[in-house]
């Protein structure tokens, strides 16, 4: 079906949410970009139909999509859009995230690998004598169920307030609700990072001036950074998680002041610990009563769980009823393996 003949309405959330998709993936399946060399996606022809700019120096005011009463029906999924470029943009989770799983419940159960006792001893690589006995790996479900918890906010204006405003100037606002609640997510992340997922498996914490570490109590030198990478074998400390605070003091560092680890924070901004593990600045780990660092092998430590994309009251905005709206993102987190994390306090 061509996208100038689609009937645009607002049962099609409805439809939508009950396949597990946004309004864009279901307007895909009506009129497939693959038809197209347009380089636009099936909500953005929606746009253009309705003559809707939403982009660049002319952009419309929000009035303009109510112009009729299909092309309403584009503003609740253009907020989500929007609001999920803010989230996107103040992410850190791709820094934390290994994998993420969509589910259509408000719970979920993961599993997890049980190896054996000695946890280091599993991961050698010995022989099989002929007969011999392959060593177990065990995957059961786990006990507790991981709760999916609604992130949002609300839209509290009227619409008579915000018909004349320009759509790139509501964009602002409308990004900085996403990067809230890309905040919250990351608060939960770590919290699961630290303590767990209810499941019995907390990070294993090390203080500065302990036998293991070594060095003195709420002073950082290079030698402890190492010690404390070396607590991950077989594990990889591939990401740091640091609030500012001790993100200065691993930045501070002699170790870290070497040119190519300065050439490479002045070209892109990235920032490469000693070590190599890449530094994110997460000032929800003070937030969450640490003082000190998470060290984390990315790849095998969070699963994300989300129900579905950015979620708005469609009903609600597409009758210009805007008082106290919601903007939701639904979601979890799950700890794939304990040993994969750690954390480093300095007192």
């Amino acid at each position: 079906m061509a996208y100038d003949n689609l009937v645009l309405e607002k049962g099609m959330y409805t439809e939508a949410k009950a396949k597990g998709q946004t309004l864009t993936q279901f307007l895909e399946a009506e009129d497939s970009s693959k038809s197209y060399d347009d380089g636009l996606d099936a909500f953005q022809r929606q746009l253009k139909r309705f003559d809707i700019r939403v982009k660049g120096d002319n952009t419309d005011v929000i009035e303009k999509f109510f112009a009729t009463n299909e092309s309403a029906v584009l503003f609740p999924e253009y907020i989500a859009r929007t609001v999920l470029v803010g989230l996107e943009k103040a992410n850190i989770l791709p820094e934390i995230v290994a994998t993420t799983t969509t589910i259509d419940s408000d719970t979920y159960r993961s599993i997890y690998m049980n190896d054996g006792e000695d946890a280091k001893k599993r991961k050698s690589l010995k022989r099989v004598g002929e007969g011999g006995q392959l060593p177990v790996t065990t995957i059961k479900t786990k006990e507790q169920v991981v709760n999916i918890f609604k992130y949002g906010r609300l839209l509290q204006a009227s619409y008579e307030a915000l018909r004349r405003k320009k759509l790139n100037v509501f964009e602002i606002f409308l990004q900085q609700m996403g990067r809230q609640i890309a905040l919250d997510m990351a608060y939960d992340a770590i919290r699961v990072i630290i303590s767990g997922d209810g499941n019995k498996n907390a990070a294993d914490i090390f203080k500065i001036g302990d036998a293991d570490i070594g060095g003195t109590a709420g002073i950082l030198t290079y030698d402890e950074y190492v010690s404390f990478w070396n607590e991950f074998s077989p594990y990889e400390m591939k990401t740091v998680l640091a609030p500012k605070v001790q993100l200065k003091d691993i930045l501070t560092l002699t170790e870290f002041k070497d040119p190519q680890a300065g050439f490479t924070f002045q070209k892109d901004g990235k920032l490469i610990s000693p070590l190599g593990a890449k530094l994110v600045r997460a000032d929800q780990v003070q937030e969450l009563g640490v003082e000190g660092i998470i060290g984390l092998d990315k790849g095998l430590c969070i699963e994300e769980i989300v129900e579905q994309g950015v979620t708005t009251e469609s009903d609600k905005l597409i009758d210009k009823q805007f008082e106290r709206t919601a903007i939701s993102r639904v979601g979890g987190f799950n700890k794939l393996f304990q040993p994969s994390a750690k954390v480093l306090k300095w007192k």
